[in-house]
């Protein structure tokens, strides 16, 4: 997984009063969960924006006030109309606990369905995973050149070594949809 640097400052007053306070200047509260005890810290909204506006997983590597830790980001809030970052809350990793993250799906090869003339899509964008961090790959790769027309790969034939995925098995990930113009050559051959 790639890892991505944040610095961030210890925050002394909590709240809502002193959040807010800290919003208006440019900074984000944040919260690092997973350690002895919670650590409250903001950081600016400039160092994190390639951090959240990504489809990609970091190992986030943070950088309060001197003390380096490494973490994943757990959950994000948004402001309902602005869509400004609210809140970020982070979870503190080693590398002997298992962590849960999603994944981004990548599909390779021409699918057999699509030489017929379907439509392949992508029906599943991330799959959720659990595993030890530095087993983690930046993505998981779906080979569907074997993918026929009217077919599908379900999550349960998606493997990952040394990782447990944790969506639904009867869930489709990725299929060749059959189009207009396959479904009538399809009924013209048929005749």
């Amino acid at each position: 997984m790639k890892t991505f640097e944040l610095k961030g400052s210890l925050r002394t007053d909590l709240g809502k009063k002193a959040s807010k306070a800290e919003r208006v200047s440019e900074n984000v509260p944040c919260v690092l969960y997973g350690g002895a005890e919670n650590i409250h810290f903001t950081t600016t909204v400039s160092d994190i924006r390639k951090l959240i506006y990504s489809p990609e997983v970091f190992i986030v590597d943070l950088d309060i006030d001197g003390k380096k830790t490494k973490s994943i980001m757990k959950a994000l809030q948004f402001h309902p109309v602005t869509d400004k970052v609210l809140h970020i809350d982070f979870l503190q990793i080693t590398e002997d606990k298992p962590v849960v993250v999603e994944l981004p799906v990548k599909l390779e090869g021409l699918a057999e369905g699509v030489k017929a003339g379907g439509k392949l899509a992508l029906e599943m964008r991330k799959l959720k995973v659990k595993g030890l961090y530095p087993q983690i790959p930046e993505n998981i790769l779906i080979d569907v050149t074997e993918l026929g027309l009217g077919k599908s790969i379900q999550v349960a034939k998606v493997s990952v070594a040394n990782l447990e995925i944790l969506n639904a098995k009867n869930a489709v990930v990725a299929q060749v949809k059959l189009t207009r113009a396959a479904r009538g050559a399809a009924a013209t051959a048929g005749k």
